[in-house]
């Protein structure tokens, strides 16, 4: 996705299990994605918001280390990272991947929150530019434009491809005075010009 001059990760899962990047969510408010994301978990409305999110949609959720968490919020001396709340509650809602397209990642619901504590405005875009996506996801006519041109691209370079290495080989060109072939559009143009001329 694309919003407000950021490009955000999404990873496409089935139903309603779409995971999107908070790493790239945070690098709209600041360069240090996970400074801001530290910031927004050791937050006590955002604790309390993911307990309830993984008690609604984790069997194997830790509610007393949730309990726990929810009495350190707020002081000042309580810290929280996703990796921290993952290995202690079992969480699902994030997840944290390592490697060259690794970062934070969060259920759509935890994203869209921590995209309204970034900005409200930002969090607008992102929840419009998310619908915008899965519905050319499963509109099934953007499905079949996109294969029509691609089909159409690749015959495209077959056809040129053809002319010039079967085609031109076969014919005259002794009486062709303009410089030959400049792209694949004039390839094709030269073609059959010189195919109606050695006809007639």
């Amino acid at each position: 996705m694309h919003v407000q001059d950021t490009e955000i990760s999404v990873i496409l899962g089935e139903g309603d299990k779409d995971y999107i990047s908070l790493t790239d969510m945070a690098r709209f408010r600041d360069n240090d994605p996970f400074a801001v994301i530290g910031h927004w978990m050791r937050n006590l409305n955002t604790i309390e918001y993911l307990g309830v999110w993984e008690t609604l949609h984790n069997i194997n959720f830790k509610p007393t280390e949730f309990d726990r968490f929810k009495r350190e919020a707020g002081y000042n001396s309580f810290t929280m990272s996703p990796k921290k709340w993952v290995e202690s509650t079992h969480a699902i809602g994030i997840v944290s991947k390592s490697g060259r397209y690794g970062g934070t990642f969060a259920h759509r619901d935890i994203a869209f929150s921590f995209g309204m504590w970034l900005s409200p405005t930002f969090q607008l875009y992102i929840v419009q530019e998310y619908q915008r996506l899965k519905e050319s996801e499963t509109n099934p006519l953007a499905l079949e434009w996109n294969v029509k041109r691609l089909l159409s691209k690749t015959n495209y370079i077959l056809h040129t491809d053809a002319i010039r290495n079967v085609i031109i080989p076969r014919l005259n060109f002794s009486g062709y005075k303009q410089p030959f072939v400049q792209n694949a559009g004039s390839l094709l143009h030269c073609s059959v010009e010189a195919l109606f001329r050695t006809c007639y």
